[in-house]
């Protein structure tokens, strides 16, 4: 069975960046594993109660769940304070992860994304998919999330596209409908309507009607 792995700096980037690309997966049989990486109560407890973690992991599993995903783990590397931690710690956690599950593809945030969570784990994502152990991976991809990437001063430049059916973006939306604590109001980019969105305009990139875009960083022949 071929597997994909989603590497998410905090529970909702996974949906935003592959959400409907790990539907279109699903559909063709395969066997998807997402790790959320941050537990955000451990950086700003002020602002992210143990309850409201609670909830949005519980909102997490729902909305993977209702994509056919049941293999989802998540650690406490504090974020927001994410620059406390040593790369290779969270790297370290990452590999293990790999060399378990052995998948064919890993989605790791952009390295351009405003939040520095995403850049990190984006590094420590790199270090641990490295071509060095008894198992490789055959392609290693990043992904866009929405009020993250285009906010950056460095466009996102995709050179690989998944092209959408309308099922797999209605899996999409349907699933971070189940992000009740993070879902945003129309136009917000995390909006239903900022999805959509964005899903027409990389499927006008490649005169497709939707699209999923991302940016192979390796690939493996």
């Amino acid at each position: 069975m071929k597997k994909i792995l989603i590497i998410a700096p905090h529970a909702d980037d996974e949906i935003l960046g592959c959400g409907a690309t790990i539907s279109k997966y699903i559909e063709k049989s395969y066997e998807v594993m997402v790790l959320i990486m941050t537990n955000a109560n451990l950086g700003n407890p002020k602002i992210f109660s143990k309850n409201l973690i609670k909830q949005i992991r519980a909102e997490c599993l729902d909305a993977n769940n209702s994509l056919g995903v049941s293999n989802i783990k998540f650690y406490d590397f504090p974020a927001l304070k994410l620059n406390t931690s040593h790369i290779s710690e969270i790297a370290s956690v990452i590999n293990k992860s790999i060399l378990k599950f052995k998948p064919n593809k890993v989605f790791i945030p952009n390295i351009n994304d405003i939040h520095s969570d995403h850049k990190i784990i984006h590094e420590a994502s790199l270090v641990a998919v490295r071509p060095i152990n008894t198992f490789q991976v055959d392609e290693v991809l990043s992904y866009e999330t929405l009020s993250e990437t285009e906010w950056g001063d460095i466009p996102f430049s995709p050179n690989k596209y998944e092209v959408l059916k309308k099922k797999h973006i209605s899996d999409k939306l349907r699933a971070f409908k189940k992000y009740k604590s993070q879902i945003k109001k129309n136009f917000h980019p995390r909006s239903i309507e900022g999805i959509k969105i964005l899903s027409k305009l990389r499927g006008s990139n490649i005169s497709a009607e939707n699209a999923e875009a991302f940016k192979i960083i390796r690939k493996i022949d």
